[in-house]
């Protein structure tokens, strides 16, 4: 089986060291929280050994799962690219079968869940699950409004956990694209956050609308005094018809890895951009490149983005559903999928990924 290039390797695991080593620096005011982050440190090392003795065995393990636990969300955002790929589809996972993606997980070396949906809150049994694997980071990319006192309280005892927090910008564009009154809502949750010593992240999808809006100063600035300590600027991708106004401009798409460096130097805090980011990884870390996808009914993708697999893991183990044919034929033609100027590449090449898909049976 042909594995990811050693040197890419090498280089993903080096950022992702990097990567917890500035929530170390940024929590430095909650001790508690750095310590965590140190050890994550070590923790991830670790995995990585895990990982490299399954790739002696030929298999190759990413670093990385996004585990979609549910297509079930309480909004109708526009321009969502969950409900448009899959709609409310009630394919989610046994709690058992869950638990046990994460425990093989652990134990072929991923360290690292993206937590996503729908809205994943509405299965807050993730929460327990998250509790019992305490080396294992998990981010929770959430709408915010089903974190109230009681789950706040829960997640102040995990160290592991990181709330990711999705906006648009300021009132005008969040309540625009999520509904009125989510702006407030959403301010009121990071206060609870904020006091209850979370660490925890805002999520952006950039737009030609907001644009301006989140990568200025003053958002930025507000954010941080309101506790945010990690951003991610996230590139929309138009799915939906009529949705192509959204897409940035040329000028906004090369502004703005410049724009992320400089609220890098400014501020005591992490900035994450997809897909600028993924320039420095040799572009598109899908297909176990970086990362996996685990689909609300088991399936194994490349990405988010890219609806399409050969395995499931309510039929096999996850180590049984990683050695898929189509992955491997996706990261042997990563090239095809390799620039990240405009938005998801393998969205865009969307015909060439299930080309790969049915050769893969050839």
């Amino acid at each position: 089986m042909m594995a990811v290039p050693r040197s890419a390797t090498s280089k993903l695991n080096l950022g992702l060291r990097i990567f917890f080593s500035e929530f170390v620096r940024v929590s430095l005011r909650h001790p508690g929280q750095a310590v965590f982050f140190a050890r994550t440190v070590a923790w991830q090392a670790a995995a990585a050994r895990r990982r490299a003795r399954a790739a002696a065995e030929g298999l190759h393990v990413p670093p990385i799962a996004i585990f979609s636990i549910t297509n079930r969300c309480n909004l109708r955002c526009k321009g969502c690219y969950a409900q448009a790929l899959r709609g409310d589809a009630p394919d989610d996972l046994p709690p058992g079968r869950m638990r046990g993606i994460v425990e093989e997980a652990e134990e072929l070396g991923i360290s690292f869940f993206v937590i996503a949906g729908g809205e994943p809150l509405v299965r807050p049994e993730i929460v327990d699950i998250a509790r019992d694997h305490p080396r294992v980071v998990f981010l929770l990319f959430t709408n915010g409004l089903l974190l109230d006192e009681a789950l706040v309280a829960r997640l102040a005892a995990l160290r592991n956990v990181v709330p990711v927090l999705s906006i648009e910008g300021n009132e005008a564009e969040t309540d625009g694209r999520r509904g009125r009154g989510v702006h407030e809502r959403l301010t009121d949750r990071m206060e609870l956050l904020r006091r209850a010593g979370i660490f925890f992240s805002l999520s952006m999808t950039v737009t030609s609308a907001n644009f301006d809006t989140v990568t200025d100063v003053p958002f930025v600035e507000a954010a941080v005094r309101a506790g945010c300590r990690l951003f991610f600027h996230v590139e929309y991708t138009p799915l939906r018809p009529g949705s192509d106004a959204w897409v940035l401009g040329d000028e906004q798409r090369a502004a703005m890895k410049g724009l992320v460096a400089s609220l890098r130097q400014r501020f005591p805090a992490v900035f994450v951009a997809v897909p600028w980011d993924e320039e420095e990884q040799g572009g598109c870390l899908a297909s176990g490149r970086g990362f996996v996808h685990i689909s609300a009914r088991g399936d194994l993708e490349p990405c988010p983005f890219a609806p399409y697999s050969d395995t499931n893991v309510l039929a096999m183990p996850l180590r049984q559903a990683l050695a898929s044919r189509f992955l491997r034929v996706m990261r042997e033609n990563h090239s095809m999928f390799a620039e990240t100027e405009g938005g998801c590449a393998l969205w865009k090449n969307r015909d060439a990924v299930q080309a790969l898909l049915a050769r893969k049976t050839g």
